[in-house]
């Protein structure tokens, strides 16, 4: 158990927030595969403001997709707040609410949110604590960072997360890469160490984990409370289970005919699409997300070059079907 904030949590691997996947679908699938806590996918401030139709359509939820957290990404303190607001009485049952500063995507950076604000730090700090230190949200704030913005610089993280732990937030999640390394490079275990070894509020350490192995490095060499998986979970839902039995026995669980568990996973995925996307009959209104989440799945295939090739050229959920069978 661990706790953020004042909320309680059993399993210290979270599922993180991935835009444009952690949709419903998705999270139904990692929970039903071990997953107990999973993120809303990311969403901007600016868009719940101006009340977007799709961003309101991201936190689409039920009753059994608890607990749920969600994170916000924006640069004006005041307009995430407001916004912050706006998503509580959306889904007013959220653990806790995270701030992205890690995002390293070109459009968020061009609007000096997500990862710029590693390079604008008093911005952040002035996030945080609108959100967190004034207690006006009533439920646990927490912050995504990354080790820098061009590089890796000690000095400057450890005053960063000080100050951040100053302004009342309940943990941190932190990316071992900089912004500009984005997803590519070596994940650096010593700098994640040194923010948990900083802070005396829990710390996440996230990048690169897509076996149980991984998972057991980034919580030994780091020292940190949990995880968040993310693209080790896109076509692996399982993952979760694995990495809780792998940190309890020290033994890999073997998937038998790891094919077929995936080409089944594969189709139950695609049948919650259709169940709560809310498809056009035969499911074309979501052909393209469909796809997306086959090429997920079929990595590993013996044929997967072959299949990428017709996944490409589906234009209909029967031929997806078909494809699948």
């Amino acid at each position: 158990m661990i706790k953020i904030g004042k909320k309680e949590i059993m399993s210290n691997i979270i599922m993180a927030p991935m835009s444009g996947c952690t949709d419903l679908a998705f999270r139904t699938m990692v929970r039903k595969h071990g997953a107990e806590l999973c993120f809303f996918e990311m969403v901007d401030a600016a868009s719940l403001i101006m009340k977007n139709k799709k961003t309101f359509q991201m936190l689409k939820t039920n009753s059994k997709d608890k607990p749920i957290a969600a994170q916000i990404i924006g640069s004006d303190p005041l307009q995430m707040l407001d916004a912050a607001h706006i998503l509580l009485d959306t889904v007013p049952d959220i653990l806790f609410l995270d701030i992205n500063s890690a995002c390293p995507v070109r459009k968020i950076l061009r609007k000096k949110s997500g990862a710029y604000l590693m390079k604008s730090p008093e911005t952040l700090i002035k996030i945080a604590k609108t959100l967190s230190y004034t207690g006006k949200l009533k439920l646990p704030v927490t912050v995504k960072i990354r080790i820098g913005y061009y590089k890796n610089d000690l000095p400057f993280l450890t005053d960063l997360v000080k100050r951040l732990e100053d302004t009342g937030i309940s943990a941190i999640f932190i990316h071992g890469r900089t912004c500009k390394q984005m997803y590519s490079g070596e994940v650096d275990y010593a700098s994640i160490k040194k923010v948990k070894d900083t802070v005396s509020i829990p710390v996440f350490g996230s990048g690169n984990i897509f076996s149980p192995e991984l998972a057991k490095k980034m919580i030994s060499e780091t020292g940190c409370d949990g995880i968040t998986v993310a693209r080790g979970a896109l076509g692996t839902p399982w993952i979760f289970r694995d990495i809780e039995s792998y940190l309890k026995t020290r033994e890999l669980i073997i998937h038998k005919d790891i094919m077929s568990k995936k080409r089944n996973t594969m189709k139950e995925h695609i049948r919650y699409i259709e169940k709560f996307k809310g498809c056009l009959p035969g499911g074309e209104g979501n052909i393209g997300l469909m796809k997306k989440v086959m090429m997920w799945y079929i990595k590993g295939f013996p044929d997967a070059k072959s299949l990428r090739n017709k996944i490409c050229r589906i234009e209909k959920y029967d031929e997806l079907m078909d494809l699948i069978e």
